[in-house]
Parts: structure tokens; C-alpha cells; sequence
């Protein structure tokens, strides 16, 4: 099955959630677990998660990827922002347990200045502090572009996070299309080489999910500005190749493209279309 969605407002709780996604065309589906921007999280309903579930299983929407807050830095210099870190997602991966076995994505972090060795044992302590061996959600470590002093640029740096844990098994990867680009890596050229290379490094049974997304700049670049699937760096035979890669067709593909509704709707309905 080709699991294709986007990012959808949980804004207005779970059910209206999955409402929006189907009639997008979409079965498969993201949402942060609070405001993308903001710190505390609204209450879940516990009647409304069920009746999403229902509606999901009406509709074969069987995997979701929800998404950590941006404001989310498990790696930050500030004590105070990285505790926010640890409250977020202890508070996240216990609510995760409303919509069971399902994916939970997150950015690594930025360590701000501290060096990438620091960064990623700040990342395992808050890894080490959150993860529970009954939780049935696993938590995805988000590739990254390497803008700034982001963490996860290299898929070394990912292996690395995932070393420290101690729960390892309850951790994945989401592959993200734009990120990788921007970080090097040549998915247009030489997509076959960075699966190799991923596997090698982190093991392909470890990548869960991916973001796709074009990006408006070019390979290398670490800058991060995703581009509407049709309008990027990426050739659309690029990205009907990854779509339909062996090792990439059974995940779930999530779009993160600068888009409305109608934009969502539109890219959905050409991605099925490149589906073979």
C-alpha cells in the first residue's frame, strides 16, 4: 500500500484531525503534539482519540507520525529549554499511548555552540530520561540538514544518539528528503549510494518514515527551505524514484511542502499517479 499524506492542524482534536486528511485524499497523516511554536499542550480527550482510531481503521489509515514542537531542543545550552525538552516529550510519549503503536518524530537539536559530542550525549540523557519499556510508540530521530549547529546532519551523528540509548529499540529514523539534500547527501544522482551508506551506518530496519519534500536549494547547501514537490532542486523522476525505491515503497510518506489544502490535495493526487 502507498501510504501518502501530509502535516494536518490537531488544532481542532483527533477526529476532526483524520476528517481533514481523508477528504485531502491522504492515509497516512502528521501532527504535532502541541503547538509547533508553543510549550504546554492542550488535554486529549480520550473519546475523541477513540473515534479517530475508529475512523482510521474505516479508512486504512493505519500508521501516523507525529511531530515533536520545533521549540523542542534536547540539546540546548539553557538549562531551562533543555528541561523543557524532557517535560515535552515525557509528557508526548505518554499521550502517544491514546493513538498506540505509532511513530513519534523529533529534531535532534541545535547544541549551540557546545560541539556536536556534547550535543549528542545532552540528546541520549533526555532519550535515556523519557523512553518507558510498556511504551508502544517508537521514537524517530528526524535526518537533518546541518544548518547551524544543528545535531543529525550525518547519518554517523544519528548512529551515535542511537548508541547512547538504552532502549534502542524503541528507536527509528524519518528520512527527510529536503535534509538530506541540503546536508549532501545526492538522492537525485545516486540514490542507491545514500541507501547503501544509511544502511551501513544505521541500518535501513531502523528508517520508519519519510518527509518528502523538495528543496529550493542546491545539494550541500544546509539551508533548509523546503519547496512544493514540483518546484525544487529535486527532478520530479527524482522523487517518483524514491517513492518507489524497494527499500522506501511499504513507508509512510508525509509531505512538509509550503501549502494549503488545495496544494496538499493536488500533490497527493500526482504522487498516486507516480506510483507503480
Amino acid at each position: 500500500m502507498f501510504r501518502i499524506g501530509c502535516h494536518i492542524s490537531s488544532a481542532g482534536g483527533y477526529l476532526a484531525m483524520g476528517q481533514r486528511a481523508v477528504a485531502l485524499g491522504a492515509n497516512t497523516l502528521a501532527f504535532f503534539t502541541r503547538n509547533p511554536r508553543g510549550g504546554s499542550a492542550k488535554a486529549a480527550d480520550p473519546a475523541d482519540a477513540r473515534a479517530f482510531l475508529a475512523l482510521c481503521s474505516a479508512e486504512d489509515i493505519d500508521l501516523l507520525v507525529a511531530h515533536a514542537p520545533y521549540t523542542m531542543n534536547p540539546c540546548a545550552e539553557k538549562p531551562h529549554v533543555q528541561e523543557f525538552a524532557r517535560l515535552a516529550m515525557r509528557e508526548d510519549l505518554q499521550r502517544m499511548e491514546l493513538t498506540p503503536g505509532q511513530f513519534y518524530n523529533f529534531h535532534p537539536g541545535s547544541h549551540v555552540g557546545q560541539g556536536i559530542p556534547i550535543g549528542i550525549e545532552k540528546i541520549i540523557a533526555v532519550l535515556n530520561e523519557s523512553l518507558f519499556p510498556e511504551m508502544t510508540t517508537t521514537v524517530l530521530l528526524e535526518t537533518m540538514a546541518g544548518k547551524g549547529s544543528e545535531v543529525g546532519g550525518r547519518f554517523e551523528e544519528l548512529r551515535a544518539i542511537i548508541d547512547g540509548v538504552q532502549l534502542q529499540e524503541k528507536l527509528g529514523v524519518c528520512l527527510d528528503t529536503c535534509h538530506v539534500w541540503d546536508a549532501g547527501y545526492d538522492i537525485v544522482n545516486d540514490l542507491d549510494g545514500v541507501l547503501t551508506q544509511f544502511d551501513s551506518i544505521v541500518g535501513l530496519d531502523r528508517l520508519h518514515a519519510v518527509h518528502l519534500n523538495n528543496s529550493k536549494n542546491p545539494i550541500g547547501s544546509h539551508k533548509d527551505r523546503h519547496a512544493r514537490i514540483t518546484e525544487g532542486e529535486l527532478p520530479l523522476q527524482a522523487i517518483a524514484r524514491i517513492i518507489n525505491h524497494p527499500a522506501l515503497r511499504q513507508l509512510p510518506f508525509i509531505l512538509e511542502t509550503p501549502n494549503d489544502d488545495a496544494g496538499y490535495a493536488e500533490e497527493i493526487r500526482l504522487l498516486k499517479t507516480l506510483k507503480r
